[in-house]
């Protein structure tokens, strides 16, 4: 079973120790049922995450992690996110999301130019500090250059100048020992934007008690009502198998609904990325007549240009498909893409396949698109930064949330990772008195309490930073808004009072809304708190 192998890899003196390894599969997207049945019965995807479980399990002193993203849903990934932020060992990790990365690392190992480079920080560090460098190293050429011709052209005035023997020779000593610094290539990335057909309108699309399962008795989507308007940007989000990629396949109309209505407004131009369809790609095809056949207004020098912005220059243009990797055709595809004006963009986890410089490309190509986009994803760098609304997977429903990720997160959150931390809470309630166990084990048993401890209570700790500093700006804005009644007062403007005392009233009500958020968020981290304290002070309080 799932179970029984992951309990492979458990170390010799954890054999029995079942719940480790349940504990692993469930933050990695497994339900107690799954651990019960055979791994061939399972997807690749899946069968993957069982591959990282083992690793995990095996608490070796040193990580080594290539991609351990893929394949991985967004609870899953922030699941992994905290695990990784308290291993208390070594770690080395390969990722292209830039955001589970920076949660996770205390430094960045570079490939740039060729050369390996290791800084303490994040990739943003990273970034700034080669931007610099290389800003230096250009500064330094240039005047190198500048200096360069001052002493030929001193060299060649004046050798024939007797009495200036030694200065001439000098100065060709001098040019002879000077470093010649090459003008650096520019480094190769996606550069893209895509084409917009004007739209006059305010609404795109319109989503009416949609409804939708591949078996009568399996509803992926059931009463879904959704309207998309020009310039918007939506996000879909969810686990993995919850019908994310039907949703988009619906909205571009390859799929027919059970139930309800896709209406686009006549002017709507769509244009549909699917992760999943490099299989409509013609193998006999090069790059660049995919490209031109993918819509009758693009001319060959348009084709090239974008074969060009996806790193398909001069001869690689002429590559056939049948040659091109996984990930050359993913970004063939989002060429095909950017070959047709439009003016509603729906993107299947568009991330996968590009590297990090190429999904910050991407980013910035979708902020200045002026046109809808509805996006799946489970990078939250994207989700951060783009969403303003979300068609939310969870549980058996799909929902609309009118706000950003981040106060989906404060509002509604994740309900397996409630589960998660009501499960850890249970087993540090059930933990065996620290009497029983050796200084040895002990140790290991308070740093394992720690560990989950702070998973558990630094996103309280978090949000309690938030509300306390929205606090401290809105009694900035009630002084000042005092101030401004007392002004109005002095001055007899009878309809300035009112206005400002209505603000003074709703700004003191959100103040004490503020504050009873504050409370009840301390209360449950007191008692979140004495739970595991409790079990720290029976697990032998003299061990440090």
């Amino acid at each position: 079973t799932i179970l029984a192998e992951g309990m492979t890899q458990l170390p010799p003196s954890d054999t029995d120790q079942a719940w480790k390894v349940e504990k692993i599969l469930t933050g990695l997207g497994f339900s107690m049922a799954d651990m019960q049945r055979p791994p061939e019965e399972f997807s690749g995807g899946y069968q993957v995450r069982l591959n990282l479980a083992k690793v995990l399990v095996a608490e070796p002193n040193l990580l080594l992690l290539d991609e351990p993203t893929n394949y991985l849903d967004i609870t899953s990934i922030r699941w992994l996110e905290r695990f990784l932020a308290t291993w208390p060992g070594e770690l080395m990790l390969i990722t292209h999301d830039r955001s589970f990365m920076d949660k996770v690392v205390t430094h960045t190992l570079g490939i740039h130019r060729r050369k390996l480079r290791k800084l303490a920080g994040d990739t943003g560090k990273y970034y700034a500090q080669i931007a610099q460098d290389e800003e230096i190293y250009e500064k330094t050429r240039m005047n190198d250059e500048k200096r360069k011709k001052e002493i030929e052209l001193f060299i060649t005035r004046f050798r024939a100048k007797a009495r200036l023997a030694n200065m001439v020779q000098s100065r060709v000593k001098t040019l002879s020992k000077m470093e010649k610094r090459d003008k650096l290539e520019a480094a190769k990335s996606l550069d893209f934007s895509f084409r917009h057909h004007p739209f006059p309108a305010k609404q795109a699309l319109r989503v009416e008690d949609l409804g939708f399962g591949y078996s009568a008795s399996e509803k992926l989507i059931q009463n879904l009502d959704l309207t998309v308007g020009a310039g918007e940007r939506i996000c879909v989000i969810g686990k993995n198998g919850r019908g994310k990629t039907t949703l988009l396949k619906l909205l571009a109309k390859t799929l027919s609904p059970d139930e309800g209505a896709v209406s686009y407004h006549p002017v709507a131009v769509a244009g549909f990325y699917e992760q999943t369809n490099i299989s409509s790609l013609v193998e006999s095809r090069t790059v660049e007549e995919e490209i031109l056949y993918s819509d009758a207004g693009v001319e060959r020098q348009l084709a090239r240009n974008i074969c060009g912005a996806m790193m398909f220059e001069g001869d690689a243009a002429l590559k056939k498909i049948a040659v091109l990797s996984g990930g050359e055709k993913s970004r063939v595809m989002l060429g095909k893409l950017l070959a047709r004006p439009v003016n509603v963009l729906l993107l299947d986890e568009p991330t996968n396949h590009l590297d990090m410089e190429s999904c910050d490309a991407l980013l910035s190509a979708l902020d200045e698109f002026p046109g809808a986009v509805v996006m799946v994803t489970h990078n939250e760098m994207f989700l951060d930064l783009l969403a303003e609304k979300l068609v939310v997977f969870q549980g058996e429903r799909v929902t609309v949330f009118d706000g950003t990720y981040s106060e989906f997160l404060e509002k509604v959150g994740w309900q397996e990772e409630e589960g998660l931390e009501e499960r850890s809470l249970q087993e540090a309630r059930n933990e065996p008195e620290g009497a029983r166990l050796t200084k040895k084990e002990a140790r290991k048993k308070r740093s394992e309490v720690l560990t989950v401890k702070n998973r558990i209570i630094k996103p309280i700790e978090k949000k309690m930073a938030a509300i306390e500093k929205e606090i401290e700006q809105q009694e900035k804005l009630l002084e000042k808004l005092n101030r401004d009644l007392l002004a109005a007062a002095e001055a007899g403007d009878g309809r300035k009072i009112s206005t400002l005392s209505r603000e003074i009233h709703a700004c003191q009500n959100d103040i004490d809304r503020q504050f009873e958020t504050l409370e009840q968020l301390m209360s449950d981290m007191e008692k979140k708190s004495a739970v595991f304290d409790t079990q720290l002070e029976a697990l032998n309080p003299d061990v440090e």
